[in-house]
């Protein structure tokens, strides 16, 4: 019992698959994965910490990831960090586009805030909403730190993911994918309907990328 316990806690330390990894020492060397990211960003964060005030905002970030890391779990997405107001997701390509399962993932974690819509409300006057952006590429991954050791991915693919998240407002929308991974995913037209929204210019990019959303 107490060695399951353990794993347990390890697991929620380090999340799911990771801590084996380690011990495999699948990342001792750093190798090259395609995967996807999401890049999940709390809307108007600035003014709901100002309205709440440091501690119940703390609370506030704490109860929201609780309630949206069933549906990453869910869609087979591994959290890569939390970062602030933010957490980026990641998968391996083929885990993440089988089912389409890095929009299902975003879809669901909609869903799960807006099932508790009443209670955000009542508790903190504040319904949380996300934006994301999303998009897949190669990353060189491997083991890093000393005293604090954790697997990170290193590639162009995580700053384009973060600039096409940042695209959401000026565009009006929560979701924004590159065309790359549209291509990839084969979506189904009978279950979503992706709509062009143009080729957008990205900061510290020399070529325009195009993006839709969904």
């Amino acid at each position: 019992v107490l060695s399951t316990l353990v794993i347990l806690q390890v697991n929620d330390k380090y999340g799911p698959g990771v801590f084996t990894s380690f011990l495999l020492g699948r990342y001792f060397h750093p190798k090259r994965e395609e995967r996807i990211f999401m890049f999940l960003d709390l809307r108007s964060s600035t003014s709901i910490a100002e309205k709440l005030g440091e501690a119940r905002y703390f609370n506030f970030i704490k109860e929201v990831f609780e309630n949206v890391t069933p549906s990453i779990l869910n869609a087979r997405g591994e959290i890569y960090q939390y970062v602030g107001d933010e957490i980026v997701i990641s998968w391996k390509t083929q885990k993440g586009a089988e089912n389409a399962n890095c929009i299902r993932c975003f879809l669901n974690i909609q869903h799960s805030l807006n099932r508790r819509a009443d209670h955000y409300l009542e508790k903190y006057g504040v319904v949380p909403e996300f934006k994301a952006g999303l998009h897949y590429g190669d990353v060189m991954a491997g083991e890093v730190g000393v005293v604090k050791r954790e697997i990170a991915f290193s590639g162009d693919v995580l700053n384009t993911t973060a600039r096409i998240q940042s695209k959401c407002n000026e565009l009006g929308v929560n979701i924004l994918l590159s065309k790359f991974l549209l291509d990839k995913l084969r979506l189904s037209p009978d279950t979503f309907a992706p709509k062009w929204m143009g080729d957008i210019d990205l900061r510290g990019k020399e070529h325009s990328l195009s993006l839709y959303t969904v």
